[in-house]
């Protein structure tokens, strides 16, 4: 038998690393998505500071409340669906590093002492016999067509995809947790204009009453005036269903439990930001779910490489040696060294189209995960666009919205003067009371829908954070020449 001399094995292993170098399957190249120069709604009105001061990380400190930002500290550490994403970020990265280890050669050791004997033995005079043996063993798989490489690149895109969704859910919680609260700080200030609006109408209830007793007013205008008021005092109660609704979700964002969490009622001290907007090709850089989609395309693309590589034979390396005796006394010594060295190959010669149609199917998935990556970048453009025409809109309504209180307030204050010199009938103060009521009502609505859609903009640009903290240091792209892989240029 002829045995492999060192230089033999040598060149084996230098001619398997020259192979290794090749991968199969096509090289990832991001899919192109067509961006427009400018986002069309910003193009005549600006919200947005210069271009060149982005979203900060803790970005809802741009509303300047103290406890909105303490709420969403709370949210970055104590909600659940965030654990929940963090944990599966880890164990995404947990399989790059399992794809990883299958570079490496398996080294195991084995021992065994047995002692064995027949009574067919032991009546013809037999003896027993003893056996000894201790050993190691290695097997390698040289990554020869790039089925591990394939795969450690798309267990690797798998996890960046990973952590992007940990940095979606991240920041859904922490815009909607901004948007429930500044809501909630809304609703306090209907709270008090209800409260305002109970006090007004009590005051007009006393006055009807005044000029009935006196028989300047009808019954109709007491029952009006009371009517009125009850009105008013059954909103002013049903105003805190929502709050309290809002209070719950807070809880619930906060990892807290709705029963034993409270916020107390206070006035609205947030400021209404300007938000820079930047432009729409940083979109696929900042959105997290931009960013996971590409990534999911990637790591599609790679398994296209790994169903491809099942097509060749499979290249094993293994050794072993050790020792082997029937007594004990001379196990560990040379004569009784054993040992065997060698390669071997194996490949599936008929498979009745399996491998084919595992290589369609990477080649479908990679297409519909194409797919859902382009759909994203249009969807991410759509909400953009749909929040900065919001903010505009809200913007010029706000301002007519002003002027409609102003006249409501002062018709008020002329109706009310009329109807105590005689002039107007009580039905006139009734209609003018209720439309300054509806305009005050209208303006504080609006408010609240500013300040939701400023948050829901800042969570359609992706917030504060950006593809560079993917794990790894870069998104996979593409493979030069020699297989190497490269990061995406910015």
């Amino acid at each position: 038998m002829h045995i492999p001399t060192h230089k033999n094995l040598m060149a084996l292993a230098i001619a398997t690393l020259l192979l290794s170098a090749c991968a199969v399957g096509p090289d990832y190249v991001r899919p192109v998505a067509d961006t427009p120069v400018a986002f069309k709604e910003n193009k005549d009105w600006k919200v947005a500071t210069p271009q060149d001061q982005p979203l900060q990380e803790k970005w809802w400190e741009i509303y300047q409340d103290p406890q909105l930002n303490a709420l969403v500290e709370q949210v970055n550490i104590s909600n659940q669906n965030l654990a929940q994403a963090e944990a599966q970020f880890r164990q995404a990265r947990a399989l790059v590093q399992s794809a990883r280890a299958s570079y490496f050669p398996t080294i195991g050791a084995n021992g065994s002492a047995t002692r064995s004997g027949s009574a067919a033995n032991a009546i013809n005079g037999g003896q027993i016999s003893n056996a000894y043996s201790l050993g190691l063993s290695s097997s390698w798989e040289p990554d020869v067509w790039g089925r591990i490489s394939r795969t450690v690149e798309a267990n690797r895109a798998s996890a960046q995809a990973s952590a992007a969704d940990l940095q979606v859910a991240k920041l859904s919680a922490q815009s909607t947790l901004a948007q429930d609260y500044l809501q909630l700080r809304v609703v306090d200030m209907q709270q008090n204009l209800l409260n305002d609006t109970v006090a007004a109408y009590q005051k007009s209830l006393q006055l009807t009453q005044n000029q009935y007793a006196v028989g300047v007013a009808a019954q109709s205008d007491v029952i009006q005036a009371q009517t009125q008021l009850k009105s008013a005092q059954a909103q002013a109660v049903d105003n805190g269903v929502l709050r309290a609704q809002l209070e719950h979700a807070i809880a619930l964002l906060t990892g807290q439990a709705a029963s034993s969490f409270s916020i107390t009622p206070a006035p609205l001290v947030a400021v209404l930001p300007t938000i820079p907007i930047g432009v729409p090709s940083a979109l696929l850089e900042r959105r997290p779910d931009v960013i996971a989609a590409e990534r999911l395309a990637a790591a599609a693309n790679a398994q296209i490489g790994v169903a491809k590589a099942a097509y060749f034979p499979n290249l094993t390396l293994s050794a072993s040696g050790g020792f082997q005796s029937s007594s004990f006394g001379d196990w560990l010594t040379v004569p009784n060294r054993i040992w065997s060295l060698g390669p071997s190959l194996a490949a599936t010669l008929f498979d009745g189209g399996a491998r084919r149609a595992q290589s369609d199917q990477a080649i479908a998935a990679y297409d519909a995960s194409v797919a859902v990556y382009k759909q994203a970048v249009l969807t991410s453009f759509q909400e953009v666009e749909d929040n900065l025409a919001a903010l505009r809109i809200l913007e010029q309504e706000a301002t007519v919205q002003s002027e409609t209180v102003k006249f409501a307030h002062r018709a008020v204050e002329l109706i009310l003067n009329q109807y105590k010199a005689g002039t107007v009938n009580y039905s006139s103060v009734v209609t003018a009371q209720a439309t300054a009521f509806s305009a005050d009502l209208s303006a504080l609505n609006i408010q609240n829908r500013r300040f939701a859609a400023s948050a829901a903009l800042i969570k359609a640009l992706g917030g504060g954070w950006d593809q560079a903290e993917l794990p790894d240091n870069a998104m996979l792209n593409d493979r030069g020449a020699d297989g190497a892989v490269k990061p995406i240029q910015k």
